[in-house]
């Protein structure tokens, strides 16, 4: 049979070839220019782009939307998840989802970080700063991803209230110590802050932060466990060590 148009059947064929080829070429060199992180404290910017994109090729936007469709997000630590957003096809946002961290127990070597429920999210070899090391818990063996294994699993309440209280006030501690009774201390430089029990804990740190200022240079105790917010004549001790 004769062809109508007088083409080669073949024609058709390397046509469609060539345009696929040459839309494959303009795709190829689409990279992505411009990435914007939100919801990321523990990281920089700089740190969490260098993870998404290791390798050049991640940088072409086809290559690293069909990477992020197809594969598995890589594990960051501290970072529970993250989400990727196509704004354009240059333009990327990263909305990262931190885990919750409240604090961090020293164990055999490491440093095991556990969130507002007392599981343990992380452990790291070194101490991270902003994370208050919460010591004089006893505990039994710890697992990964499970619960911290201590006495008393209501401590754990204390612990985020304390630490929520802490933040809402721009507070930074070193530390934060528990007695044999459930009572805490704050090591926040060479200030040791007796609270007590849980009770009154808002007063308690509302006017620790008032005295900050006096007492961040000294070395000595604060003793904030007589605090009473229906006394007007509440009188605070401040006991300095003195060096030999």
């Amino acid at each position: 049979m004769e062809n109508i148009s007088g083409r080669k059947p073949h024609m058709g064929w390397f046509i469609f070839i060539v345009a696929l080829i040459s839309a494959a070429a303009v795709l190829l060199s689409v990279n992505v220019r411009q990435v914007t992180v939100v919801g990321n404290s523990r990281y920089t910017e700089e740190e969490i782009v260098n993870m998404l994109f290791q390798k050049k090729l991640d940088w072409n936007s086809v290559c690293f939307f069909l990477k992020e469709k197809t594969q598995e997000h890589i594990q960051i630590p501290f970072v529970e998840d993250y989400q990727v957003d196509f704004v354009g096809p240059t333009h990327v946002e990263v909305i990262v989802h931190e885990k919750s961290v409240v604090g961090y127990v020293s164990y055999m070597g490491s440093y095991m970080y556990f969130d507002k429920d007392g599981i343990v999210v992380e452990s790291t070899d070194t101490a991270l700063p902003g994370i208050p090391e919460v010591s004089g818990l006893k505990f039994g063996q710890i697992v990964l991803h499970q619960a911290l294994p201590v006495e008393d699993g209501r401590i754990f309440e204390e612990i985020l209230n304390l630490t929520q209280l802490l933040s809402l006030r721009k507070l930074s501690v070193d530390g934060i110590r528990y007695n044999s009774k459930g009572e805490a201390s704050l090591h926040i430089n060479r200030v040791e802050v007796v609270l007590g029990d849980g009770s009154q804990m808002d007063g308690k740190i509302s006017l620790l932060a008032d005295m900050m200022p006096q007492i961040q240079d000294l070395d000595g105790t604060l003793y904030l466990d007589n605090y009473d917010e229906n006394k007007e004549d509440l009188i605070t001790t401040f006991r300095k060590n003195f060096s030999e």
